[in-house]
C-alpha cells in the first residue's frame, strides 16, 4: 500500500551524539519531541554509499567496492512561523555545532494503530529565510546534515 507525503510531520529532540553503530528505536525513547510546523518539503535522506575504484593493469579492469555510508542532507522547506516553536529550535540548533535528534512521522498509521516513522541524528546546517515575489509565502531553508544511520519504525496495528 502506498501513501501521500501529506500530513507527514517533522519533530526536533534534543543534543544527541553520534556513535560507532548503528541506532535503534530504543536510542530515541526518552526523548522529548518539539514539532516543527508550517512544513512545504521535507526532501530525502538515506544512506548511499561512497564508491572506492580500482583499476587493474594486468586485466584492464575498474572494480567498483563500497566504501562509507552517507545519508545525505535533507533539505526541509517550512512557511515562516516566528512564533513556531519547532521552528525556533531549529534555528537555535543552527547555532550549535551539535547533532540533535529528529524525527519523521507519515500518516500511515491503520486504524487505531501508530504510524511510520524514521529516526536520525543530524547538525543543522543551515536555517535561512527565502522572500520570493510578492505573490509567495516566505520560507524558512533548513538542512539537515544527517549523522547517522536512519531507523525504520514501521506502522503498527492498533491492540
Amino acid at each position: 500500500m502506498i501513501f501521500a507525503t501529506a500530513g507527514a510531520k517533522l519533530f526536533i529532540g534534543g543534543v544527541k551524539d553520534t556513535q560507532s553503530t548503528d541506532f535503534v528505536e530504543s536510542d530515541f525513547s526518552t526523548e522529548t519531541w518539539t514539532e516543527i510546523k508550517e512544513l512545504e518539503s521535507l526532501g530525502s535522506f538515506g544512506d548511499t554509499s561512497e564508491e572506492i575504484s580500482f583499476t587493474s593493469i594486468g586485466d584492464s579492469r575498474t572494480r567498483r567496492l563500497k566504501g562509507s555510508r552517507n545519508a545525505g542532507s535533507m533539505e526541509v522547506v517550512m512557511g515562516i512561523d516566528y512564533a513556531d516553536a519547532g521552528q525556533i529550535a531549529l534555528i537555535a540548533a543552527e547555532k550549535t555545532i551539535f547533532n540533535y535528534a529528529f524525527k519523521v512521522e507519515f500518516n500511515d498509521a491503520p486504524e487505531g494503530g501508530t504510524p511510520s516513522e524514521r529516526l536520525f541524528v543530524a547538525a543543522v546546517g543551515s536555517a535561512s529565510e527565502a522572500l520570493d515575489t510578492a505573490d509567495n509565502v516566505m520560507k524558512l531553508n533548513a538542512s539537515l546534515w544527517v549523522n547517522s544511520n536512519v531507523v525504520r519504525v514501521d506502522a503498527a496495528a492498533g491492540p
